[in-house]
């Protein structure tokens, strides 16, 4: 009855987490203010994990993240609940497990699933990546199973799978999207080895809720006399956290898939309140290697912000979405989600590489060649789970045509010509579609009469165009516009970005 309501459970919550994130698309929301129909974030607010790195990084909790104490609470009591009934992540890899189960050999799967040493390699990411968060990084984001899988279907798998009645359908522009797919299923396809070999070996989420497990008062109750060694208890064990008896039990492991209680014919195996039975409460890393995973955090950082600090990562191309913080206090809050490139209906927002230094891989950043901010939408200020992009208003954005004032406007660039591709300026050839596009009222892109002699020696006029630096938002429409196929002869920078006093 147990392991039926567990499945249930899964499949609602799957079920849920998928219709929220192929939900996250301009489409799904109101015309009238541009904000979501359906709180598409609410698993992010849900993990621990973000929180605990966000409070640590930010030196703030951001507001709903508070939420993630129903998950964490709980863990207290009952042990890593979550993991086994809740998280789609965790269903996802137990689904695929399941696959090749019933064909591979009954003594290679209750091999599999043994508790292994090298399941403390989530240990020691978790530490290491609360360790980052110390210095005000939130590089774990990488791989929070949120983010991961928010960031590789919802930017790579999805778009390119998905059918054109529901989706607008995109082959990815960057390599980096290819790389995020190819690599979110291979590490599905580990578990056609290894059963949920992520979530034992990976993820630092289940990590951390294995700590707080550690102090549950529920737990697996074993009958020496009655176990006959039959390890039918292993062959769907979740966590690979040895519910056999004669050997310990990893606590910090089991998921409470309940499989074993289940699987067992003799009913030597019950779950209880305040069992007694010797077991392994902790997570079996050995003092040596959370030291390492201490140094490892506390070195990563800087080592990552080298290349910034030595003057290589002043890319002019790093333009962040509307909303955004300061570049340091960004980088501490961002978890790389991906909620706000899922967004964005133009597809502008792009996952970076190297235009935010290593430490910025997977962060968002406008890229005109794609697409261009619209002036009206706010939809990733709506989206983002942990403060890195504020929320803002369509009137306090200030791109809309009611507010004229250039001075009240956010930025987030400023539009500059290559003069010596520009088709009036290079070839005498008339071209005023990046004026045309220009959103914002006053235009920020105006046009002056020239007299210019083309290749022939003919004089001729023209309009020549020009950026007014004091309208430009750098919202990207000219660039994206931009007839030259190549190489745009407009292109945005961050120079003027308003989150930044420095630049200018």
């Amino acid at each position: 009855m147990a392991t039926r309501l567990r499945r249930i459970s899964q499949i609602v919550f799957f079920i849920l987490f998928v219709g929220l994130l192929a939900r996250t698309k301009l489409f799904d929301f109101s015309d009238a203010d541009r904000r979501p129909k359906f709180p598409v974030n609410v698993f992010f607010k849900l993990d621990p994990l973000a929180a605990v790195v966000n409070a640590l990084a930010g030196h703030a909790l951001y507001r709903g993240l508070a939420w993630s104490l129903l998950i964490l609470i709980p863990t207290f009591f009952l042990g890593r609940f979550f993991c086994g009934w809740i998280c789609p992540m965790g269903s996802l890899n137990q689904f695929v497990g399941g696959i090749r189960s019933e064909s591979r050999p009954r003594k290679q799967l209750i091999a599999s699933n043994r508790y292994k040493k090298w399941q403390t390699t989530k240990y020691f990411l978790l530490i290491a990546g609360i360790m980052a968060a110390l210095w005000g990084s939130s590089i774990v984001g990488w791989m929070d199973p949120f983010s991961l899988f928010v960031r590789s279907t919802g930017l790579s798998i999805l778009p390119v799978a998905a059918s054109k009645k529901f989706y607008v359908v995109y082959v990815p522009h960057y390599w980096l999207d290819l790389v995020l797919g190819v690599t979110f299923l291979a590490l599905l396809g580990m578990n056609l080895r290894i059963t949920r070999f992520w979530c034992r070996a990976f993820c630092p989420l289940g990590a951390l809720l294995g700590l707080a497990a550690r102090w549950s008062i529920l737990g697996l109750h074993k009958d020496a006399a009655a176990c006959n060694q039959c390890s039918r208890c292993l062959i769907g064990c979740q966590g690979g956290d040895d519910p056999i008896g004669g050997a310990p039990w990893h606590k910090a492991e089991c998921h409470l898939c309940m499989n074993c209680v289940e699987a067992c014919p003799r009913g030597s195996l019950q779950f209880r309140f305040f069992r007694k039975e010797p077991e392994i409460a902790g997570t079996s890393l050995s003092r040596r290697k959370a030291l390492a995973a201490v140094v490892t955090g506390l070195a990563i950082v800087p080592i990552l912000r080298a290349q910034t600090a030595l003057g290589k990562n002043s890319n002019a191309r790093l333009i962040r979405p509307p909303g955004a913080q300061g570049e340091a206090d960004f980088l501490s809050r961002c978890i790389r989600c991906g909620e706000c490139m899922r967004v964005c209906p133009n597809h502008a927002l792009q996952p970076t590489f190297d235009e935010a230094g290593l430490e910025g891989l997977w962060s968002p950043v406008v890229t005109p060649k794609i697409g261009y901010c619209e002036p009206e939408c706010v939809l990733c200020t709506e989206v983002c789970p942990t403060g890195a992009i504020q929320k803002l208003t369509q009137r306090q954005k200030g791109w809309v045509a009611e507010n004229s004032d250039p001075s009240t406007r956010l930025r987030v660039g400023t539009a500059v010509y290559d003069q010596s591709l520009c088709l009036p300026w290079a070839k005498a050839t008339d071209c005023v579609v990046c004026m045309e596009w220009c959103p914002v009222t006053p235009k920020a892109i105006y046009v002056e009469d020239a007299k210019v002699v083309d290749a022939e020696g003919n004089s001729r006029t023209l309009k020549q165009p020009h950026v007014d630096t004091s309208r430009c938002v750098g919202c990207g429409a000219c660039e994206y516009a931009c007839p030259l196929q190549e190489q745009a002869a407009v292109h945005v920078t961050s120079s003027g970005e308003s989150r930044s006093s420095h630049r200018s």
